[in-house]
């Protein structure tokens, strides 16, 4: 049995992920440093700014300059406004769960907030929303999961983590739950989604249509 569903934020209740990498790399780029998406999907997905900064100064031997980030997330959150778009079904899956859920994302509080605000699901998250500043270490660790699960007052051994990155899953595992991972977001078509032995979810999914169909999360009666 679950009893509660922690969805991650990015790249699977919003197809946010192609929109926030290609602007990184575009803003990195002015800086002379020059990656690309696979780099983006290998270094950065499902990780906090704060770990993108020291992978950079790791990689490159360069600290950002200090109005780098808000500039960064302002340009995001203005390409956000155009181009983002919840992910097709999730509304219906939301709507339908009968069992508590909430969200639990490494971006920051208030990108967080925006995004599912202008995607039409802030209101329906409420006071669900958890980020990675509420604990001590961001994912792949299971700090941010086990917050939650404990906020949402449910045993991780019976939670459900949607989750679209390797290191989110990684995290959902090493906090002892149930992991899934959706594969439908617009940053991994194309790509090689076979996963590395330490980040092998329970279960793959592309469409939010296939949510109910092994019979381990209940659905509302209608």
């Amino acid at each position: 049995m679950t009893d509660l569903v922690i969805f991650d934020c990015d790249g699977v209740l919003i197809d946010s992920e192609i929109i926030s990498a290609q602007m990184l790399i575009d803003e990195l780029a002015t800086l002379q440093v020059n990656i690309d998406l696979d780099y983006v999907a290998r270094h950065f997905l499902g990780r906090s700014y704060p770990t993108v900064m020291k992978q950079i100064r790791s990689e490159f031997g360069l600290d950002l300059p200090e109005e780098f980030e808000a500039q960064y997330r302002a340009r995001l959150l203005d390409a956000f406004e155009r181009d983002l778009r919840v992910t097709q079904g999730v509304a219906n899956v939301l709507e339908a769960l009968d069992v508590p859920w909430c969200v639990a994302t490494s971006s920051s509080l208030p990108r967080a907030e925006r995004s599912l605000e202008i995607a039409g699901l802030r209101d329906r998250v409420g006071d669900r929303l958890f980020t990675a500043s509420e604990v001590a270490h961001g994912k792949p660790a299971p700090d941010l999961f086990l917050h939650a699960a404990e906020k949402m007052g449910a045993s991780p051994a019976r939670t459900l983590v949607i989750e679209d990155s390797l290191n989110g899953i990684r995290a959902g595992l090493a906090a002892g739950m149930e992991v899934w991972r959706f594969t439908g977001g617009s940053h991994l078509a194309g790509r090689d989604l076979t996963p590395p032995e330490d980040a092998r979810p329970h279960r793959e999914f592309a469409h939010f249509t296939e949510f109910f169909q092994n019979g381990v999360i209940r659905e509302k009666e209608s």
